[in-house]
Formats: C-alpha cells, sequence, structure tokens
C-alpha cells in the first residue's frame, strides 16, 4: 500500500460514552475539530454504535470521520490485543452480530471480575456497572469510589487506576477473568468481510520486547493484517522507527492516534499528541474516504 506524501491532520483513536470515553461521539467530533484534526475515528471497544451520531456531527465541522471500532482479541498467551477496524460498513448485521456477542462476552467476565473482588472483602458501587456497555475502567471506578474501601487502598497503596489495574485487574492478577474470543485472526476476518482494514493498535503499549512485536507482526500479517499503528504517545522514537520500518517493508498501513479518551483520562486527555519522529505516514485508503 503506497504512502501518502502529505496525509491530513489525523487522529485515528478516538473513544466516546458508548465504551470508556467521557464525552458524547458529537463533543468528541467537535474537540476534535477545535484540536484541528480533518480526519477522525471514532473507534469505540467492540461497538459502532456511537458512528451514526459522529458522522452527522462531523458533516456540521471540517471532520472527515472514519466508522471504525477497536476489537479486543486474543492471540496465545496475551488476552487483549487490540485491531483496529477502519472504514467499516457500520450497519453490517454480521458485524453487528458478533460485536453483541463480544460485548456480551465482555459483560459477562465484568461481573465475574466483580464478585472475585467482593469475594477479597471490597465494597462496589453499583452504579457505575449499571451501563449498558461495562467494562474494566467502569469497575475500577465501581471500587475506588466506594468509601469502604479507602482504608484498604491506602494501606495498599493504591491512589487510583494506574495503581489498582495491576494488582488486582490486568492478565494474571488475582480478580482478573480470561478473555476467551475472538483470536486475532478472526478479528481480521470480520474486519475484511464488514469492507474494512485492520490495523494492529498500540503494539508497544501491549507488548515490550522489540523481537516478540515483530515475530506477532509477521504472524498478524499471515492473517491478512493491514497496518501498525506506528505513531502513540507512549511509543518511543525507536519503536516507531521499528514499526514504521516494518510497515515500509512489507506495505502495510502506518497510521497513529492519540487515543482520545476524554478530560481526566490523562494521558489521553487530548488530540494530536503523538509525533511522527520525521517520518512518512501511510493511511492508505482510510485517507481516501469522503467526507460526511
Amino acid at each position: 500500500m503506497e504512502a501518502h506524501e502529505t496525509a491530513p491532520t489525523f487522529d485515528l483513536q478516538a473513544h466516546s460514552t458508548y465504551s470508556d470515553g467521557a464525552l458524547a461521539p458529537a463533543e468528541v467530533v467537535r474537540r476534535a475539530a477545535a484540536a484541528g484534526v480533518e480526519l477522525l475515528a471514532l473507534t469505540d471497544h467492540d461497538t459502532v454504535d456511537g458512528v451514526s451520531e459522529a458522522l452527522q456531527a462531523s458533516a456540521a465541522v471540517d471532520v472527515r470521520l472514519v466508522p471504525a471500532a477497536e476489537l479486543s482479541a486474543v492471540h496465545g498467551g496475551h488476552e487483549d490485543l487490540h485491531i483496529l477496524g477502519y472504514a467499516i460498513d457500520h450497519t453490517d448485521p454480521r458485524l453487528l452480530e458478533r460485536l453483541q456477542d463480544y460485548r456480551g462476552d465482555r459483560a459477562r467476565r465484568i461481573h465475574a471480575m466483580a464478585d472475585r473482588l467482593r469475594e477479597l472483602g471490597f465494597a462496589l458501587n453499583e452504579a457505575p456497572l449499571r451501563r449498558e456497555t461495562v467494562g474494566r475502567p467502569h469497575l475500577a471506578d465501581a471500587l475506588l469510589s466506594h468509601p469502604a474501601n479507602a482504608e484498604r487502598l491506602r494501606a495498599e497503596g493504591i491512589e487510583g487506576k494506574n495503581d489498582l489495574f495491576p494488582r488486582y485487574l490486568v492478565p494474571g492478577a488475582i480478580a482478573y477473568v480470561a478473555r476467551s474470543r475472538p483470536t486475532v485472526a478472526e478479528a481480521i476476518e470480520l474486519i475484511h468481510a464488514a469492507g474494512g482494514v485492520a490495523v494492529w493498535a498500540h503494539p508497544f503499549w501491549d507488548l515490550d520486547d522489540p523481537d516478540e512485536t515483530l515475530n506477532s507482526l509477521r504472524e498478524f500479517v499471515s492473517c491478512g493484517l493491514d497496518g501498525v499503528e506506528a505513531f502513540y504517545p507512549s511509543h518511543s522514537a525507536e519503536q516507531t522507527r521499528l514499526l514504521h520500518g516494518f510497515a515500509s517493508d512489507h506495505r502495510l498501513l502506518a497510521t497513529g492516534s492519540t487515543d482520545f479518551h476524554g478530560p481526566g483520562h490523562e494521558p489521553f486527555d487530548r488530540f494530536r499528541g503523538f509525533s511522527l519522529h520525521g517520518l512518512v505516514p501511510n493511511l492508505g485508503p482510510v485517507a481516501d474516504l469522503p467526507s460526511g
């Protein structure tokens, strides 16, 4: 896939209240426009329910909105790799059916984790768990906001989600319940069936070892992966160049985002927060979508 020499000002991950974001889709679009973003993707986790609202809002501002979703997937010992589906048909019946199944599995896991936390002696505020779309950040809110946990949290040195997650809510932690589906290959196939392109999100957010990351990329390419998110706030210059070089060598897309989640979601509280490190992005067909 050929690189565009001049890409629009882009930010190709953003989340709304339809998953773990703080703002409604229309407000996400407005904030992106105010930040100078020209090409935006709304990538809520395992859902496209906010895409229509975002598309309508984009028509009122100078932003091209990419219909998209971020699919959580399993691969080997990794239970939470993310595959971005860009330029998908967000009305595709099979896509909607499978996403509903994935969200159902997510809800099952979250409530199983809630039960484990209760067994460990934590009290939970039920309000965050009553959302239609619930994830681990909402479970963390349920625990952190309950006053009965305050003394124990202080004793364990837990001041917020960054402390709570590694102790209780990540793979291998005491309260974590493993994901069962989809595999990375299944996520890629579903995205392609809905007319989209599949991009591995923030590889070095999920993996640390460069060799493991490149080996995983090779395996995902054999499954049909179309691109990699090379540009990301937490990626170092070295990591970015490694991913970009692999993408160039294998004719893959090289995309990027700041992974906007809304005010207070540091470091994901703004747009245009990643560096290109002097490299040329390759957005391929994502950059060619028409407005509106």
